[in-house]
């Protein structure tokens, strides 16, 4: 449906910020919301932030109060801007997007937080 190419990820110290990109190309007219979502090693993929084209975002509660879920490029590129970064934050982000019949899933981003 929609291919998703992902940015921003890398290695920075607790306390820092990293700002992550999701950009969607193909059939993004039936797009109706994004999200991020990450996978440490040994866990399961887990929600971070959502949004959709019409309603406001969500966020895990680990994420509530430091990232920042919102949309740009006329709502086919999602932003996630993470601050306070702990270690625990350290996984591979995905991207993906939520269609009107299925989801297609980006490559996914490596971030690592460790002093």
């Amino acid at each position: 449906q929609v291919q998703l190419v992902e940015s921003g990820g890398g290695l920075v110290q607790p306390g820092g910020s990293l700002r992550l990109s999701c950009s969607a190309s193909g059939r993004v007219f039936s797009i109706y919301g994004m999200g991020w979502y990450r996978q440490a090693p040994g866990k399961q993929r887990e929600m971070v932030a959502t949004l959709t084209t019409t309603g406001p975002a969500n966020y895990s509660d680990s994420a509530k109060d430091r990232f920042t879920i919102s949309w740009a490029n006329a709502k086919t590129t999602v932003n996630l801007q993470m601050n306070n970064l702990k270690p625990e934050d350290t996984a591979v982000y995905y991207c993906r997007a939520d269609q009107y019949f299925g989801y297609d899933w980006g490559q996914g981003t490596q971030v690592t937080v460790v002093a």
